[in-house]
């Protein structure tokens, strides 16, 4: 494991807990990782083997998503809350590929993200991209960031990404009124672009790995798809809806024979009226 040294204090990084975005970052095939996360990671994919392939659909599904954004919707702006370690091609580099002059904000609240969010921040020299240090559950913090204010017109249409985040969001953290309050200042023609945890296709498999999370301090909130739904209610729903993420506009490039039961994540693109 190597971490880029950029002057950050490395004492705020917890090296001795598993984290999420590392665990991800793991099974990914990345270097961004501690042992812990290694050994959580192991255990995990030996309670549903499906794990590292859902873990790759969902990432082809953001590719997916924002190239659909910057190619066919138009969208110059991006806003990404619960960006997690980079991996490369990151939402700023397919966007930006799209249209060069494409402005990014990232948003997370994981030290070991700022420390290595250099590699967030390279971009094209028409467009822009920031990263804002903020909680996913402060709306507020990110919505009146000079980041984010410096960086995005919010007079002008905003995809708001929130990727593979919610389901680490309990009842008490209220996801689908947080969801709202980003929604809310951004103007007609926003979009909204979501990847939702779901143990409807695998419920055993899925549910030995939400206790490996929960035995680490990880506790998930899984989301049946009438659940899903309330996030995007009141908007306009792109076709085909909301799906499994393997099922979102699939262009061949992603792992071939996967089938409905290795993917435990729905995902869906959505405009505001």
């Amino acid at each position: 494991m190597t971490v880029p040294d950029n002057g950050w204090p490395a004492d705020r990084i917890d090296t001795e807990h598993a984290h999420s975005a590392r665990i991800y970052d793991y099974i990914l095939g990345g270097k961004d990782y501690y042992p812990a996360d290694q050994e959580a990671g192991d255990a995990m994919a030996r309670e549903w083997p499906a794990l590292p392939v859902h873990m790759r659909a969902n990432r082809d599904w953001m590719n997916r998503a924002v190239r659909w954004l910057a190619e066919t919707a138009g969208m110059r702006q991006f806003l990404d809350v619960g960006t997690g370690i980079p991996t490369s091609p990151n939402l700023h580099e397919i966007a930006q590929a799209v249209a060069p002059g494409a402005r990014v904000v990232y948003v997370d609240n994981d030290p070991i993200v700022l420390t290595l969010s250099q590699g967030l921040l390279a971009s094209t020299p028409e467009g822009r991209t920031s990263y804002l240090e903020a909680d996913f559950r402060d709306p507020a913090a990110i919505l009146d960031a000079p980041e984010l204010r410096e960086t995005l017109d919010l007079t002008r249409p905003v995809a708001l990404t929130v990727i593979a985040i919610v389901h680490f969001m309990l009842d008490e953290d209220d996801a689908v009124g947080v969801v709202r309050r980003l929604l809310e200042p951004l103007p007609s023609g926003s979009y909204l672009a979501m990847s939702i945890g779901t143990a409807e296709f695998a419920p055993e498999e899925v549910a030995r790995v939400a206790r490996e999370y929960a035995a680490r301090d990880m506790p998930m909130r899984l989301r049946t798809l009438a659940e899903a739904e309330e996030f995007f209610e009141g908007l306009e729903l792109v076709e085909p809806g909301i799906v499994q993420v393997h099922k979102w506009h699939p262009d061949g490039t992603g792992e071939r024979g996967i089938r409905d039961e290795d993917i435990a994540m729905y995902g869906a693109v959505a405009r505001k009226p």
